[in-house]
């Protein structure tokens, strides 16, 4: 396969002209453009017309430039760095008929004084030198080594971190409270979490001798508190006691279950770095305040119950007015009477909640033989089902759903944050192209430029490294924002009148009662659908 090229030859009646070769074995053609911009820097005259007329008309054939002696042009070439740098091309253009060959020495003494010192591919530029040439026709003279990209840390956990689970139903209708798999039990010695560190890649180097680095990676290390041994190569955490494990922000966690019969005058309030089970009851005004998961097997009277984890009550709480139940994760009850409930992040389940008011970042359930919510206030982020909802004797009662304060702060932080990064970023990329497009051509930097350049390149690197994470972040909260929109109220059994019903910023007031029905949001109203 050849190209298509052109050379200046003495004309047979005198004078000189142009002589064009047309390709051979689908050899790509010549391009007007390529030869008009050639003659311009020989600065030979030409009629533009003529020229192209010889040229398309696809013969070996000569066009007459001038009466005067055949100019003396020596071979010469046309050089394209790649925009990264880690390419250069050569294209040759033959010599005139009174002109000479260009060496291989001195092309390449010609790359080292434009600074192309990498990479240089000989056996291409050699067969060019040795052959009777190759013209118009563009061939790789050197050619970078890239960088070979690392890969993150990463760590894997040998227990649960995802504790949402729901109670059991049994075929009675009852949820079984006492089986709800919600503490990651570990015994002495359990392999807890192994890293497997971040491999950094390997620089590169571009055609002018500079290195290239890899992208940056992100390290990590394993996180953990007491009762945690880490491995000589920290590669490996275990646990050093029997007893329960759990992950907070990133951080592993191992503690005995601290256990007492009663929360009572005889033991005082409750404050543990850890969970704790209560084998019985929680008398009024006590507080138990847990960093793991805090169990009840009897009642909380006007108590007050604080977990980072899960909250389980087996046969349930009257709060009297004053008791409060606060969880970070989920809040299990048989029944929750006349008390304040938050489950931040997880969901409510009980078989009824009377006169309270209650939150969950997630979903309200309220299921088994009574499934009864009445009386007071019910929010949750997605979902509330209840069974029977409201009273006969008008009760007070409001129920709302697709609301969740957190999430929307941390929205509004994310979308600012976003905007200042890709502002940033904006600014900085025309200075780091017109970096590239200048050193390409051989311009010289001083000390203070490469440093003030290599520094912006980096912090836009991290820069778009964090926007991305930001941009991960920006879809699992707008999926959540979704799911929110499509919150709904679900009644399996009654809902009485005088209820009120609130789906985001939309609300209804029941105005009579109505069975197996879901309300829902549609068209910027509250709608009731049958199940």
């Amino acid at each position: 396969m050849q190209n298509g090229y052109f050379q200046i030859l003495n004309a047979p009646g005198g004078g000189f002209g142009i002589k064009f070769f047309p390709p051979k074995d689908g050899g790509a053609p010549l391009a007007v453009n390529e030869v008009m911009e050639w003659l311009d820097g020989q600065k030979i005259g030409y009629d533009v017309k003529v020229v192209n007329s010889f040229l398309t008309s696809g013969r070996e054939i000569m066009c007459q430039l001038g009466k005067d002696a055949c100019p003396v042009i020596h071979e010469t070439y046309k050089l394209t760095v790649s925009q990264d740098s880690m390419q250069v091309t050569a294209r040759f253009y033959p010599p005139s008929e009174t002109g000479s060959r260009m060496s291989l020495n001195e092309f390449l003494t010609d790359l080292k004084y434009k600074n192309i010192v990498y990479g240089i591919v000989t056996d291409e530029v050699q067969a060019h030198f040795q052959s009777a040439g190759v013209y118009c026709t563009d061939f790789v003279v050197a050619k970078g080594k890239a960088p070979r990209h690392g890969k993150d840390a990463e760590i894997e956990y040998f227990f649960n971190t995802d504790l949402r689970v729901r109670p059991t139903m049994q075929e009675d209708g009852s949820v079984d409270f006492f089986h709800l798999n919600v503490i990651n039990h570990c015994a002495k010695g359990d392999l807890l979490a192994r890293l497997t560190p971040a491999d950094v890649g390997e620089v590169g180097m571009n055609v002018f001798g500079a290195p290239v680095k890899p992208r940056d990676v992100k390290n990590k290390t394993l996180k953990f508190g007491r009762e945690v041994e880490q491995s000589e190569d920290k590669l490996e955490i275990r646990s050093m006691v029997d007893g329960h494990v759990m992950l907070v922000e990133d951080k592993v966690f191992v503690s005995d279950v601290y256990e007492v019969e009663n929360v009572d005058i005889s033991t005082g309030n409750i404050e543990f770095n850890g969970s704790v089970q209560i084998n019985g009851n929680v008398a009024t005004n006590f507080t138990v305040r847990a960093s793991g998961n805090v169990v009840i097997n009897g009642v909380v009277e006007g108590a007050h119950i604080f977990s980072e984890g899960n909250i389980i009550i087996a046969r349930g709480m009257n709060g009297m007015g004053k008791g409060t139940l606060e969880a970070g994760g989920n809040i299990v009850a048989k029944f929750i009477e006349n008390a304040q409930a938050t489950a931040q992040n997880g969901y409510i389940s009980a078989e009824s909640i009377m006169y309270s008011n209650v939150s969950a970042g997630d979903a309200i359930v309220v299921s088994g033989k009574r499934g009864l919510a009445t009386g007071g206030h019910l929010q949750a982020g997605s979902r509330i089902e209840v069974k029977t909802l409201g009273a006969q004797m008008g009760a007070r009662t409001i129920v709302e759903v697709g609301v969740n304060p957190t999430l929307k702060k941390e929205y509004v932080e994310v979308s600012k944050l976003t905007g200042d990064l890709m502002k940033e970023i904006r600014n900085a990329q025309p200075i780091i192209t017109s970096f590239a497009q200048k050193r390409a051509k051989g311009v010289h930097f001083t000390k203070e430029q490469l440093t003030y350049i290599t520094e912006l390149a980096r912090q836009t690197e991290e820069n778009k490294q964090q926007l991305m994470q930001l941009s991960d972040k920006m879809q699992t909260l707008q999926q959540a924002f979704e799911t929110q929109k499509r919150a709904t109220v679900e009644v399996t059994g009654e809902v009485y009148a005088g209820t009120t019903i609130v789906i985001g910023d939309v609300s209804m007031v029941v105005q009579s009662s109505y069975k197996y029905c879901r309300f829902e949001r549609v068209a910027g109203e509250v709608k009731m659908v049958p199940l």
